[in-house]
């Protein structure tokens, strides 16, 4: 049984070698600070500053599925830590697991994940390429797939490499043990996701490599496998998981207590400001370069207002997405809005060739609602008001007219709706 894996990608900038200037770097003590800032664990500090003693750049590892490839401020956590060290002189490998991604990380799964498709992994892949340069630079990024070459370990690369590593060390695996306990199915497809990730790190020669909390186990197997080919054991770093909105659970698209990098200027601040007081300082040190410890002893001292400190915490952040002017303009908007309870100028207009349309309707045809059940509850909920005046009867009429009705859904979703015809 053969497992190679052929799949043609479009080429990636890694063919151009990137000049580093060993001069320019900081003093160890300077990189350390920079580095540890945020992580939650690093195996091990001594050898990373053993490391940063080399007198050459160090080769950074993070790998990516491309199986969930829409990039929000969870998922920037990492990628801030890549910067880092991309900003500190260091060689950053942007690794797509096109090859892994379609066995599928086991990490936190209580039953085995579904395959990806060949086309499945292309597309997604081709998305994460599309939003990585908003954080890391790319003139500096390697971007490289683990397809060239895992698909050319064959039977005897993976006779080899499973000879490596025991079922006895991957039951130490909290996720695999429980679900052994509990007699739920685990694939042997699963257990080579942890060995073709260490490999990576093999054919890389990693110095470090960068993942979630959750990734620790994944990553200590590659310290082991890395070991077994002769090599020096990378240093692993974990980075938090980044709280939702909701400040309870993980920053999550099916839980939709996310902020997208690619939403709307307006949409992710307004998104930001949302978030609590105490969540707040959490952002600031994960998502910001910010001297954050400063601006929390003037909060606590009453010198700047909480939701000053919120304000400029989001407009950094929209700043490091979509630049200082769009950042500063949905600032203003949100302080007209929310601060004013003014109506935004710049709302869309919607013109209907109806004299009256029901409340429900209404909503669809803007397109605030993608479903009449989430219209219905917006209306249920007290979110939705024409011309400032609450709606909460789903079964509403409005009158339109030629002069426009203001509508507004939830707290950022405005707009004026015009009777019959465009106006000219």
């Amino acid at each position: 049984m053969k497992l190679g894996l052929t799949m043609k990608l479009e080429p990636v900038d890694t063919a151009k070698p990137i000049c580093y200037n060993i001069r320019a770097m900081r003093p160890i003590d300077q990189q350390l600070k920079i580095v540890k800032r945020g992580t939650e664990e690093i195996i091990s500090l001594p050898e990373l500053r053993e490391k940063f003693s080399l007198k050459r750049p160090l080769v950074i590892k993070a790998g990516f599925d491309p199986s969930a490839p829409d990039i929000h401020l969870g998922h920037t956590v990492l990628l801030r830590k890549m910067r880092h060290f991309q900003e500190l002189g260091h060689e950053v490998n942007f690794l797509i697991g096109d090859f892994t991604g379609r066995i599928g990380d086991p990490s936190g799964r209580s039953k085995t994940r579904r395959q990806l498709t060949r086309e499945e992994v292309k597309e997604n892949a081709g998305t994460y390429r599309k939003q990585i340069f908003k954080i890391l630079d790319k003139d500096k990024t390697k971007v490289i797939f683990n397809s060239a070459w895992c698909s050319k370990l064959g039977t005897d690369g993976i006779f080899d490499l499973s000879s490596r590593y025991t079922v006895a060390r991957m039951l130490e695996r909290d996720d695999f043990s429980n679900r052994y306990k509990n007699n739920t199915a685990i694939s042997i497809l699963e257990f080579l996701y942890p060995l073709l990730q260490g490999y990576d790190s093999v054919v890389m020669k990693a110095d470090v490599e960068l993942g979630g909390t959750d990734q620790k186990f994944n990553l200590l197997v590659g310290r082991d496998i890395q070991r077994s080919y002769g090599l020096e054991p990378q240093v692993i770093i974990t980075m938090p998981i980044l709280e939702g909105l909701d400040g309870v659970e993980k920053m999550s698209k099916s839980l939709n207590n996310y902020v997208g990098i690619s939403e709307p200027p307006e949409e992710m601040f307004g998104k930001l400001m949302s978030i609590s007081d105490k969540l707040m300082w959490r952002y600031y040190e994960l998502l910001t370069d910010m001297d954050y410890p400063a601006v929390k002893r003037d909060v606590e001292d009453g010198k700047t207002h909480p939701k000053e400190a919120k304000a400029e915490l989001a407009k950094t952040i929209v700043s490091e997405y979509h630049g200082q002017e769009p950042a500063e303009k949905a600032k203003i908007r949100f302080e007209a809005v929310f601060g004013r309870k003014e109506v935004p100028e710049d709302i869309s207009e919607f013109f209907i060739e109806r004299d009256k349309i029901g409340i429900i309707d209404l909503i669809r045809e803007t397109g605030f609602a993608v479903s009449a059940s989430e219209a219905r509850r917006f209306v249920i909920q007290n979110a939705v008001s024409i011309d400032n005046e609450r709606v909460n009867d789903v079964k509403s009429e409005i009158l339109l007219d030629k002069d426009g009705k203001i509508l507004k859904v939830g707290k950022r979703r405005f707009g004026k709706v015009y009777r019959a015809h465009k106006k000219t």
